[in-house]
């Protein structure tokens, strides 16, 4: 797949591919506990991408989605992966996922709450990521329950502990690490979204630069790239998406 000078220019303007890299979901991305360098699914694809444009590759490494969502809004970075939302998507340029995550609510054993229809009551406190494709998916569904924010997605369940609150959300693997650690929490027993996780650039960088990242992604994806990516960081719980649909 040869790439164009003029794609090339589009995606790498500094001369360098700026990855923003997200650490606060630890299915994509997390630091080598001996060396910490960031490593994980999505810097794999980072690196195969600026290999196939031929070009120096610059990881630009945030703590939450969040910013590195604006990183790559306000363009001082050139791609990123993140949850498919319509609200991200009005200044990025998403392909199709890559990969599937599930979305839980986590809850203390003894409380009323048994299933997601009960999250939603005026009474109930749930706390999410800010910034997150949690915050933004339930700042929209929920229309009783109130949203409290913590500063990142692993910041969850530490908030929702130290707070009282009635229910944390976010991924299910990060919940079930944390209930692992602290007794007497349980997740409920039906995911409450689907989080599409995808590759995606600036608006700005044209619809043709926009096509050559989702030919690389299904690419990744159907020649087992992504599903060994997973096997090797040892993530259980995300699925490889499918193929996307031609229209």
């Amino acid at each position: 797949m040869t790439i164009d000078p003029s794609i090339v220019s589009a995606f790498a303007p500094t001369g360098k591919l700026r990855a923003s890299i997200n650490l606060g979901n630890p299915i994509l991305a997390n630091k080598d506990p001996a060396t910490g360098e960031p490593g994980g699914v999505s810097i794999e694809l980072a690196r195969g991408f600026a290999k196939r444009l031929g070009v120096e590759l610059e990881l630009v490494v945030f703590d939450t989605a969040g910013k590195s969502v604006e990183a790559v809004s306000d363009e001082r970075a050139d791609i990123g992966f993140f949850a498919i939302d319509p609200l991200r998507g009005e200044k990025i340029e998403f392909t199709a996922p890559y990969v599937l995550i599930e979305g839980f609510y986590l809850v203390r054993d003894d409380a009323p709450i048994r299933t997601n229809g009960d999250v939603d009551q005026a009474h109930n406190r749930v706390v999410v990521g800010k910034g997150s494709a949690y915050d933004l998916y339930l700042s929209r569904e929920l229309k009783a329950a109130r949203i409290v924010r913590a500063p990142s997605s692993p910041a969850v369940v530490s908030m929702f502990l130290e707070q009282n609150l009635e229910v944390a959300a976010g991924v299910k693997q990060q919940l079930e690490a944390d209930a692992r650690i602290t007794p007497g929490l349980r997740l409920l027993d039906e995911r409450f979204m689907v989080i599409r996780q995808a590759m995606g650039t600036p608006k700005r960088r044209g619809s043709a630069a926009a096509g050559v990242l989702q030919a690389f992604v299904e690419e990744m994806k159907a020649s087992g790239f992504v599903a060994e990516a997973l096997r090797r960081h040892a993530i259980a719980g995300a699925s490889v998406a499918p193929a996307a649909e031609h229209d």
